[in-house]
C-alpha cells in the first residue's frame, strides 16, 4: 500500500505525512528531504545549484543515506553526517528547487524512493511523487494552503529554531519556491488527475492529520 502526498512548500507535507504514517503504523518517506539533502552537498561543495552540469559532476561524490530512529522519524545523512536539521533553512529549500530541475539528479532519486516505498505501506510525500514517483500509488493526496499560510507557518517554525527571519522575506521565498516548482521543465509540481485536493488553510494541524487519516482509511478500509 502507497500513499503520495504532493503540494507546495510549507504546506506541511512532511508533519502531516509522518504523524498519519505513525497513527497507521506505516512507514513514512520524506522524499524532498532527499532533494534538500542534495541541494545541501552540492552547495557545500561550491557548485552553482542552478548549473545543471555542475550539479550533475556532483552526484557520484555523494554518499546518501537513510535511516529511521526509535521513533519511526526519517534521518538523512550525507556521507555519515546527519543533515536532517541543516537541510530545513531556506537556502536548502531553494536549492532543493534548483537540482530538482536537473534530470541527472531525478533519475539519481528515483529509484531509491521506490526501493524504499516498497519495503512495507508508505505514505510518501513530495512534489511529484503521485505524477512520476509513484504514478500507480494507492492513493493520491494533493495538499495544500494559501502563501499567506503557509509562510506563516513557516515563519513559526524558524522563530522555535531560534532562526529570525522577517516575516516579507519567508513569504517571497514561499513565492519564489512555487513558482521555481511549478514551472520547472522536468516533473513540474501539479496535482495528478486522480488526487484528492485537500486545502489546510483553515485547519489546525491535527485537523489536517485526521483528514488525510480518513482519506486513506476510507479508501484503504485499513
Amino acid at each position: 500500500m502507497q500513499i503520495a502526498i504532493d503540494g507546495p512548500s510549507g504546506a506541511g507535507k512532511s508533519t502531516i505525512a509522518q504523524a498519519a504514517a505513525a497513527q497507521l503504523g506505516w512507514a513514512y518517506i520524506d522524499t524532498g528531504a532527499l532533494y534538500r539533502a542534495i541541494g545541501l552537498a552540492v552547495m557545500r561543495s561550491g557548485a552553482d545549484t542552478k548549473h545543471a552540469e555542475q550539479v550533475a559532476g556532483c552526484l557520484p561524490n555523494i554518499q546518501l543515506d537513510v535511516q529511521y530512529n526509535t521513533q519511526g522519524e526519517q534521518l538523512v545523512f550525507i556521507a555519515g553526517e546527519d543533515v536532517s536539521e541543516a537541510i530545513r533553512t531556506p537556502e536548502a529549500s531553494l536549492a532543493a528547487s534548483d537540482v530538482g530541475k536537473v534530470p541527472a539528479v531525478r533519475e539519481f532519486l528515483l529509484q531509491l524512493q521506490r526501493d524504499l516505498a516498497a519495503t512495507r505501506p508508505s505514505i510518501l510525500d513530495g512534489r511529484d511523487i503521485g505524477t512520476v514517483v509513484l504514478p500507480n500509488a494507492s492513493i493520491k493526496i494533493y495538499l495544500t494552503a494559501t502563501a499567506e499560510q503557509r509562510a506563516r507557518r513557516r515563519h513559526r517554525q524558524l522563530a522555535e529554531k531560534g532562526i529570525e527571519e522577517p516575516f516579507d522575506k519567508v513569504l517571497a521565498e514561499v513565492n519564489a519556491r512555487d513558482a521555481q516548482d511549478m514551472n520547472r521543465e522536468i516533473a513540474p509540481l501539479k496535482q495528478a488527475d486522480d488526487a484528492v485536493l485537500l486545502d489546510t488553510t483553515a485547519q489546525t494541524l491535527q485537523e489536517s492529520i485526521d483528514a488525510v487519516v480518513r482519506i486513506i482509511q476510507g479508501d484503504c478500509h485499513v
